[in-house]
């Protein structure tokens, strides 16, 4: 039995340490080295002060901002730590209730808006965490954030085509905005007065 029992003993601390030691380090290490911005978090700061991070979306609520995708994560919006959809099917009541309320609050913040509301302005990402939406969304939004910022939209299309981010090599994905640094490029280029 002793015979069996040793080598099992060492095969068990040599591989805890390669697996739970070894390798972890080595990865983290060329992952801070290679890409030393993802690997910590891809945080935004400015002015020495952290302003969130590119990868999680944040809620904003105010007409001078960008709204992002809508959060389903609990027991708050945008929890990183509770990263969850609602489940609900496209048939489910509570899901079609809560889409009309997040309609009704889109036309109620820019009631001269009869555009049609792009769905990702009203549906929740399967993370709850989605950090970047569509250009029709931004583009549905743009009137309101222009007339609460006191400029013209012109000045604010070119911001947001700055921020777009299009598809990998033109074919891969759908073009996109970053909501979080949308947002702080319009508080550097055109603070509320």
């Amino acid at each position: 039995m002793t015979s069996q029992f040793r080598p099992a003993l060492v095969l068990l601390l040599a591989l805890t340490l390669l697996c739970g030691g070894v390798y972890p380090l080595l990865v983290t290490g060329a992952g801070k080295l290679v890409f030393p911005a993802q690997a910590a978090g891809s945080l935004i700061a400015e002015g020495g002060k952290l302003r969130g991070s590119s990868l999680i979306g944040q809620p904003f609520s105010s007409p001078r901002y960008f709204w992002g995708r809508p959060s389903a994560t609990a027991p708050m919006p945008y929890n990183a730590a509770g990263s969850s959809g609602s489940n609900q099917g496209p048939l489910n009541p509570a899901l079609v209730e809560a889409v009309k309320g997040r309609i009704d609050a889109l036309h109620a913040a820019d009631p001269a808006n009869k555009a049609p509301v792009p769905v990702d302005l009203v549906t929740a990402s399967a993370s709850g965490l989605d950090p970047e939406i569509s250009p029709a969304a931004i583009l549905y939004q743009l009137g309101r954030v222009a007339r609460a910022r006191g400029i013209a939209p012109a000045s604010l299309q070119e911001l947001v085509g700055r921020h777009t981010r299009q598809p990998l090599l033109g074919m891969f994905g759908e073009a996109r905005v970053n909501v979080l640094e949308l947002n702080l490029a319009l508080d550097r280029y055109f603070p509320v007065r």
